[in-house]
C-alpha cells in the first residue's frame, strides 16, 4: 500500500519524506518526486564536492530550487562527451530520457567549472593552462553536448555555464 507523506508526525511520516528530511531536502521535493510534475530543467554538474553549494546557491538565485532533477558526472557536459570518459555516457542518456518521461524537463543546464580534474585527464593539463583556454575547452565540450543533446533531444533547449569555485558563472550562449 503506498501512501503520500504529507507530514512528518508520527505513523503519517513515510520513508521518503524521512529521508528527505534527514538528507535536507525540502519537503516539496521530497512530496512531487516521481509523481509526474514537471520540473523547470535537469541539471547537469560535475562530482566536484566544491562546487555543491555554489552550483545550488545559483539555482537558487534564478529561482529554480526544488525545480529541478539532478545529474552528476565527472566533468558534467565534459563528462557526457569526452572520448576519454566513452563507457559513463550511456548512464547519463539513459537518465535524462528517464527525466524527460517523467518529469517533463524542457531544457537541460550544464554547469562545468574551474579547475576541474576531469578537464586535465581527458585533454591534458595544457589545455587547461590558462583562464582563456579553460574558458575555450568549456565552450568548445558544452558546444558538443549541445549537439548531441539536439540530436538526440530535439524539442530541449541547452544552457550551458562555467562556474569558478567562487560561484561566478560564465555563460555560453
Amino acid at each position: 500500500m503506498s501512501r503520500k507523506a504529507s507530514c512528518l508526525c508520527g505513523a503519517h511520516a513515510g520513508r521518503r519524506a524521512f529521508l528527505g528530511l534527514a538528507a535536507g531536502v525540502p519537503m516539496a521535493s521530497v512530496a512531487r518526486a516521481g509523481d509526474g510534475t514537471a520540473y523547470d530543467a535537469m541539471l547537469l554538474t560535475c562530482i566536484d564536492p566544491r562546487l555543491v553549494s555554489p552550483v545550488y546557491a545559483w539555482m537558487g538565485q534564478r529561482g529554480l530550487s526544488g525545480r529541478f532533477s539532478r545529474f552528476a558526472i565527472a566533468g558534467a557536459a565534459l563528462g557526457v562527451v569526452s572520448p576519454a570518459f566513452a563507457t559513463w555516457q550511456p548512464a547519463f542518456w539513459d537518465n535524462l530520457a528517464t527525466s524527460v518521461q517523467l518529469h517533463k524537463v524542457p531544457r537541460v543546464i550544464a554547469v562545468g567549472h574551474r579547475d576541474c580534474g576531469a578537464a586535465k585527464i581527458a585533454y591534458g593539463a595544457e589545455a587547461v593552462a590558462t583562464p582563456e583556454a579553460e574558458s575555450a575547452l568549456h565552450r568548445r565540450v558544452f558546444a558538443a553536448f549541445r549537439a548531441e543533446l539536439a540530436q538526440r533531444h530535439p524539442a530541449l533547449r541547452a544552457e550551458g555555464v562555467l562556474m569558478a569555485l567562487d560561484g561566478t558563472v560564465e555563460s555560453f550562449a
